[in-house]
């Protein structure tokens, strides 16, 4: 039981709870509090008739509150019926007050109209007026940005870019962005690229029309600014002539006096004429206009292009240096094709020494510097090449003068030239070249004129007039009186003159070349030294060489030679007072003269041997022996006497020739003669010889001998000169005396009185007697009355071919 009430208990309890879930979700649901999701969740996940239960809850809950309201309607009815009739009572009233309304309404309308229309002009005219203020104040933007591009234009008509440059500028930062909204502004701001590519565009047409002008112009540039360093350098040297005019009076006053009223005129022309060409002084500007550069430059700078704009122009610069480099094929034919190269090589780096100093960062030193180097290269390898086609020394002369100026020019805007003045010291060389032979072709026609016999002088007035050319100083000659002959020929005074010709000419060449006296004299001498070292001693000796040249000439060529030499001397003095430097100076050069003219003289004297020999040849030739002769004529050959004669009036003439000369070649001649006859003699063409033949040829002979004894040339000592016949007398004495007992007897002694007679020899003439024996029957006397002679003969032909044999056998 107690547990079956516990169970009703519960239940109790569970009704009870539930009846009071149903409450809470009414009381929720009449306050409509959303969402109602969980109220009503809760209400149907409850037990399974929970919802029946609920909707019993509701409809109870609604049928209380129509109670409520029909109680409430039920209490009020009566006020709401008062209510509705009150105000049908008001219907009537209000009808009326419409009707007022409507007509005052419309009584006001009628009076408003003209006001509104009055009031609507006001309105529209408030509106055009603050149109019109909006317009003025838009202008007021608009107005200076169509002036600045008015002004633009105009700029860009009359060429003025970078004015029109910073026009933009302007617009671009400072006018157009107040106006950006209007559609004007944004067809400028496009139109401003334009522009500014337009600019650009005329600027660089006007740059390559400038490069172009220059590059017309560059050779006047070159050859003004050439021309004017020239100028500059004549009046410094003349001032610098006329600072040092009384140097060296105290020596050489007469000089100095006329030196000093020339440089006091040259001075004064000098002044003259700079006066003259004072106001004529050109600069670069003066002849080209820069303003395209300057212009190009600043505009390709303001629109940040300037590394393009300078990387084109120092491009072009290049290719045009290249084209001012490269010389026209016929350039050394004329000094005018130098000159035009060097002006144009001048004017192209003065434009760019003057754009360097002008502009900023166009141009820098270092790509000058750059340029120059490479257009000095260039510069050198050109004169080289073509220089060497130089033959003509004036033209060289020009050219050195030319390079001369053009590297002072240069020099004077801060190029260094070191290089061109190492060039002109090879020039110097071709220079000396070209005078070597200019000057050999004057040394060969004053030979060819010369007529090789002293020179006659009439009286004092042509003695004086000789020595003033040539340093001759003779006191015994001085003595004589007038006419007399100077001992050298005409060539010598005109050799002397044309030597101090060649040493001024190479003087004209080492001027200028910024070096000191003692680098000039130790070049003058050595360029005198080539001279006569090289030109005039091979001059001499062509001409000693030529078959023309007789003896007379090849003794008068020794004494001139000889004359020369002895004024050596004086062209070291006359070098030394052009340069101012002393002969005792260590470094000074030596002429080599004295070599020359010894040189000269031996191969004149050796000339003179050869020739005596050949003219000792021609008279053999014409020797006409009879061999088989049975006598002798008694009397010495005809040819043999003219050729005497000859050599006896030769010698005469070589009393003018030193002594050892003389006698050298009187030794040599009668050595040869000597020589030639013994030839004749033992020539394997002639067979046989008869004992007439040999006497003969003795009396020729003997008359050799005379000749030698009777002293052609002095000086020898005893019968020196003789014994160039001894091998001929002791061969000929042999056979005339017919001592072959001696001759054999005595073979090989010293004290043997046929010593110098070859056993050969002998057995050569003693086979050529013999076999004319055969024919002639010369011996057929002696074998008649001596036949013992006749065998003495064939034992001395065997006893001499014994000899021969063992002489053989011996070597």
């Amino acid at each position: 039981m107690a547990r079956k009430s516990k169970s009703n208990l519960s239940e109790l309890y569970l009704e009870e709870n539930k009846d009071q879930i149903y409450e809470n979700a009414l009381a929720e649901v009449q306050s409509f509090e959303l969402p109602l999701g969980t109220t009503l969740r809760s209400v149907y996940d409850d037990q399974p008739n929970a919802h029946q239960r609920f909707m019993e809850k509701l409809d109870a809950c609604i049928r209380n509150h129509d109670r409520e309201i029909e109680k409430m309607c039920n209490f009020h009815h009566q006020g709401f019926v008062d209510a509705i009739t009150e105000l049908l009572k008001v219907r009537a009233d209000a009808e009326k007050l419409k009707v007022q309304v409507t007509d005052t309404n419309r009584r006001l309308q009628d009076a408003g109209k003209e006001v509104i229309a009055q009031t609507e002009e006001i309105i529209q005219c408030r509106v055009q007026q603050r149109n019109i203020t909006t317009v003025v104040e838009k202008l007021r933007l608009c107005l200076p940005v169509l002036e600045m591009y008015s002004k633009l234009k105009e700029q860009m008509n009359v060429k003025r870019y970078y004015s029109a440059l910073k026009t933009m500028e302007q617009l671009e930062h400072l006018y157009l962005p107040r106006v950006s909204q209007y559609r004007f502004c944004q067809i400028m701001i496009e139109n401003l690229p334009k522009l500014r590519e337009e600019i650009k565009e005329i600027s660089m047409s006007d740059l390559k029309d400038f490069l172009e002008s220059i590059r017309k112009h560059s050779d006047r540039i070159g050859e003004t600014a050439m021309k004017q360093a020239q100028q500059q350098k004549t009046f410094s040297t003349a001032l610098q002539k006329q600072n040092n005019v009384n140097y060296g009076r105290n020596m050489h006053l007469g000089r100095s006096r006329i030196l000093e009223s020339k440089n006091d005129i040259t001075l004064k022309r000098t002044f003259e004429d700079d006066d003259e060409h004072e106001e004529e002084v050109l600069t670069a500007q003066d002849l080209v206009d820069f303003s395209p550069v300057y212009r190009c430059l600043h505009i390709y700078s303001v629109l940040g292009d300037g590394e393009i704009f300078e990387n084109y122009y120092r491009k072009q610069r290049r290719k045009q240096a290249r084209l001012v480099l490269q010389p026209q094929s016929s350039m050394h034919e004329t000094v005018e094709g130098y000159r035009r190269y060097f002006s144009q090589i001048v004017g192209f780096f003065v434009v760019e020494d003057h754009i360097l100093h002008v502009t900023q960062g166009l141009v820098t030193r270092t790509y000058t510097d750059e340029l120059w180097n490479m257009a000095l290269s260039k510069i050198i390898a050109v004169l080289r090449t073509h220089s060497s086609y130089c033959s003509d020394p004036d033209l060289v002369l020009e050219l050195k003068n030319l390079i001369v100026v053009f590297a002072d020019t240069l020099q004077g805007y801060g190029f260094p030239v070191n290089r061109l003045f190492d060039l002109l010291f090879e020039i110097r060389d071709q220079y000396n070249e070209t005078l070597l032979k200019k000057w050999s072709g004057l040394f060969r026609d004053i030979f060819e004129a010369d007529n090789y016999s002293p020179i006659p002088v009439a009286n004092e007035e042509e003695y004086k007039i000789v020595i003033s050319k040539f340093p001759f100083q003779d006191p015994e000659l001085d003595k004589q009186s007038f006419p007399k002959k100077l001992p050298m020929s005409q060539s010598v005074p005109q050799i002397y003159i044309q030597v101090k010709e060649f040493i001024y000419a190479s003087l004209k060449f080492s001027e200028s070349l910024h070096r000191s006296s003692t680098e000039i004299d130790d070049m003058l001498r050595k360029s005198t030294n080539l001279l006569l070292t090289r030109t005039l001693s091979s001059c001499l000796q062509n001409l000693i060489k030529k078959p023309h040249i007789g003896l007379t000439e090849l003794v008068q060529i020794i004494i001139n030679t000889t004359h020369l030499e002895q004024a050596c001397k004086y062209l070291e003095d006359f070098i030394s007072n052009i340069t101012n430097i002393s002969q005792v100076t260590v470094h000074t050069a030596r002429l080599y003269g004295l070599s020359t003219f010894k040189d000269a003289r031996h191969a004149a004297e050796g000339e003179i041997y050869t020739k005596l020999n050949q003219k000792i040849d021609e008279f053999i030739q014409i020797a006409d022996y009879d061999w088989t002769m049975s006598e002798s004529d008694g009397r010495a050959s005809g040819y043999l006497m003219d050729l005497i004669n000859f050599l006896r009036s030769t010698f005469q003439v070589f009393t003018h020739l030193p002594g050892k000369v003389a006698q050298t070649a009187c030794m040599s001649a009668c050595q040869h003669l000597s020589t030639s006859l013994m030839q004749m003699l033992l020539d394997s063409e002639l067979k046989q010889i008869s004992m007439g033949a040999i006497q003969q040829f003795n009396l020729d002979v003997i008359q050799c001998e005379l000749f030698a004894s009777s002293e052609p040339v002095p000086g020898f000592q005893g019968d020196t000169l003789q014994l160039a016949f001894i091998d001929l007398r002791q061969l000929l004495d042999l056979f005339m005396v017919w001592d072959w007992s001696t001759y054999l007897a005595d073979y090989g002694q010293a004290t043997s009185k046929y010593l110098r007679v070859n056993p050969g020899t002998a057995l050569t003439l003693l086979e050529k007697m013999k076999d004319s024996s055969k024919k002639n029957n010369i011996f057929a006397q002696f074998r008649k009355n001596d036949r013992d002679k006749q065998k003495l003969i064939e034992t001395v032909v065997k006893q001499l071919r014994s000899l021969v044999n063992g002489m053989s056998q011996h070597a």
